[in-house]
């Protein structure tokens, strides 16, 4: 056989996306190296006992997704490739899908009117910073006051000097990860976690390692364990059901994380896009150890997606760095964004907005329960996801697939898998779609899971 990996009693409907898939990891997995040839698409049709066009289809399939080149007259090769994540969600919604892979709030027409309203004024009283400075500390200063007010409703109490605005949370991850460890050390996250980090430490030069998980998160024993045996320099946590898991991190287990932190000596990134959306949370990580804390939050999870601003705040002994390491990746956060947000909170319109959304999921929610029951999953009553385990890895991609042919798009828990420890599951989004094509897409969900997926048949 030509490629030895390939399984062919693995491949399923649609066969050419199952083969695609198979290669793709191939590659992923090192066994396809980069500039290799693949074979003919006859002589992979033969070996596989598939059509020559189905070859073709899968072929095409990876050129689509970046992974393959097709040379005229020499045949098909893989691109040279960087480190990436297994991006968990639909990345174009084809025709008539019910897209619940991807997470996002509830949006309604009030959303898009709000906006159009804080650009009308703006088109009449816009600062003349916001358009014509290229200097933060000319812009942002107003605007620092105005974060730590908004950071009090997240739960902290922080200096206007120890904010630094940036383009959202994705920007305040990356930035707090280049100021919390050096090029080759380690950074431990949850072993279920933010679907970005691996490539980000891999562009970063930093090693990103799984630490064991149970119901109430990451578990303390576990990474005091790996300080021993590698060289770990910060630990990346979100504690909020932001994680893939949906669990809320106990106060508890927050003191106990901070105690083997300052055993060690580590630098704790805390991110947290939810802010104060949900009620009766535990204080964050960065309330009970300010000094040890990176803590990230922005508002496109709470407030509206295309406000792409947030805060990154620092304590005292990182400040600096926090501060040359936002210049050089990002120079400046989007002040015509910055500008809106402070409005925003100024305004009250920003925790309007909050608690219009926490009824909304909670809402929503309250469809899951009614449409899953019976079924174990875990959530949070104020959370934009659900998390439904299954028994394997199989199992996990038998169900997507399943889905996806019945029009349901969702996200599979490989996405989110750092490190070792298997956890198969599907993320249900429940913000994403409106409420009629929630309850479709969980109908089909129940059903699946009810029916305990099979293999499916072969068809081109």
């Amino acid at each position: 056989m030509t490629m030895p990996f390939l399984d062919p009693a693995a491949l399923h409907r649609p066969v050419y996306q199952s083969l695609a898939d198979q290669i793709a990891r191939a590659i992923a997995d090192g066994h396809l190296a980069n500039g290799c040839k693949l074979p003919p698409h006859r002589s992979l049709a033969h070996d596989l006992k598939i059509s020559v066009q189905t070859v073709s289809r899968a072929y095409e399939e990876l050129i689509r997704r970046g992974l393959v080149s097709g040379e005229t007259g020499r045949g098909s090769f893989v691109r040279r490739q960087e480190p990436s994540g297994d991006v968990p969600y639909l990345q174009e919604r084809p025709g008539e899908v019910v897209d619940l892979s991807i997470l996002k709030p509830v949006c309604e027409a009030m959303h898009l009117d709000r906006m159009k309203a804080v650009l009308a004024e703006l088109s009449v009283d816009l600062p003349a910073s916001a358009a014509l400075s290229f200097r933060p500390n000319v812009i942002f200063p107003g605007h620092r006051i105005i974060a730590a007010d908004w950071l009090r409703l997240c739960g902290l109490n922080v200096s206007p000097g120890n904010v630094v605005l940036t383009n959202g949370a994705t920007a305040g991850m990356t930035v707090a990860m280049m100021s919390a460890a050096s090029t080759g050390t380690v950074i431990a996250t949850e072993t279920v976690g933010h679907h970005t980090l691996i490539p980000l430490a891999s562009y970063l030069g930093l090693k990103m390692v799984g630490v064991e998980i149970d119901a109430d998160g990451m578990v303390p024993a576990a990474l005091d364990a790996l300080c021993r045996q590698e060289d770990v320099r910060s630990v990346f946590l979100q504690p909020s059901p932001i994680n893939p898991t949906a669990t809320m991190m106990s106060l508890e287990r927050r003191k106990a994380l901070i105690a083997v932190a300052r055993r060690n000596a580590l630098t704790i990134i805390e991110n947290d896009p939810l802010g104060p959306l949900m009620e009766n949370r535990p204080p964050p990580i960065a309330a009970l150890a300010p000094e040890l804390t990176l803590y990230v939050t922005s508002f496109t999870k709470t407030v509206l997606p295309g406000l792409r601003t947030g805060y990154l705040v620092a304590p005292d002994r990182l400040m600096s760095a926090v501060a040359n390491r936002h210049l050089v990746s990002h120079w400046i956060a989007t002040p015509l964004l910055a500008e809106i947000a402070s409005r925003w909170v100024r305004d009250g319109t920003a925790m309007e907005l909050v608690r219009w959304q926490r009824a909304a999921l909670k809402k929503r929610q309250e469809i899951v329960r009614s449409m899953l029951k019976g079924i174990q999953y875990g959530a949070h009553p104020e959370g934009l996801h659900v998390w439904l385990p299954l028994q394997s890895r199989a199992e996990e991609e038998i169900f997507v697939t399943q889905a996806r042919l019945r029009g349901v798009a969702l996200a599979p828990g490989r996405s989110f898998q750092i490190g070792r420890d298997d956890h198969p599951a599907v993320r249900i989004a429940v913000g994403s779609a409106s409420e009629t094509e929630l309850r479709s897409g969980l109908r089909i969900v129940a059903s699946l899971h009810q029916a305990a997926p099979e293999p499916l048949l072969l068809a081109i």
